[in-house]
């Protein structure tokens, strides 16, 4: 019994210092990126800032793309984990007041983590390809984004352009809708899918410097840009959404 317990021991210190010693890595690495961008990364050079041989990081993550995709998988959960609780808050049905929160909560994070954000939304890494494991991450933030057009629909709102698209975007929507198990027609949900670019568009545009010398305050910028973006589908105005509460689809 005494020799079950040491055992079982050892195995929970075991696993306390393979999880510090994986996190450390990662630490290590996003400063390796912050620096010299994700297509530098070197799992050798981690190996030497930690004092270990590069045999021993290995042991941890088996390659470069392996530690590539626990960071994206991070990053994708760290933006799902702020857009969820954001959209979890406050009424139901103020439609507006969620996409604030989201986008603005997508916003903050990307600021706060610039070399994370290229990470998942910049450049492809050249020799990288992202592993299946990664979807279901990456996924977090657009099926919040879902969400809010689900229960749109429901209160009655309608995009403020619409645009009929061709069958070959028409067939691509319906593999969307049969991909995420959804039922948002293509008017709302092309819309939506203009308004996440619009939104990860601007976030881009701010944090890579295409707006340096034009626009002073990009804060300021954002959220106009974000209210303009947020009006195009989720403006419930005139709709059912006064004095009824629509539970969440």
């Amino acid at each position: 019994m005494e020799h079950a317990g040491y055992t079982a021991e050892v195995a929970g210190l075991r696993a306390r210092v393979r999880a510090e010693l994986t996190a450390e890595i990662k630490a290590l690495a996003r400063r390796q990126m912050a620096a010299r961008g994700a297509g530098s990364l070197s799992l050798r050079a981690i190996a030497r800032e930690l004092g270990m041989v590069s045999s021993a990081v290995y042991r941890y993550f088996p390659s470069r793309d392996h530690l590539l995709t626990a960071l994206i998988i991070d990053s994708y959960n760290e933006v799902g984990d702020l857009a969820e609780h954001a959209d979890a808050i406050g009424d139901r049905n103020d439609l507006a007041g969620r996409w604030r929160r989201v986008s603005n909560a997508a916003f903050r994070w990307a600021k706060d983590n610039p070399a994370e954000y290229g990470l998942i939304f910049g450049t492809p890494i050249p020799g990288y390809a992202a592993p299946t494991d990664t979807i279901g991450p990456a996924t977090r933030f657009t099926m919040v984004l879902i969400g809010l057009m689900e229960h749109a629909v429901a209160l009655g709102a309608r995009p403020a352009v619409t645009v009929e698209p061709g069958p070959a975007v028409q067939a691509d929507l319906q593999r969307v809708r049969d991909d995420l198990g959804v039922d948002i027609d293509d008017g709302m949900l092309l819309a939506g899918m203009q308004v996440w670019m619009g939104l990860f568009g601007a976030i881009s545009f701010i944090l890579f410097g295409q707006l340096n010398n034009v626009i002073t305050d990009v804060d300021e910028y954002f959220a106009v840009t974000a209210e303009g973006l947020g009006r195009q589908v989720f403006d419930v105005t005139g709709t059912k959404a006064s004095g009824t509460d629509v539970e969440r689809a």
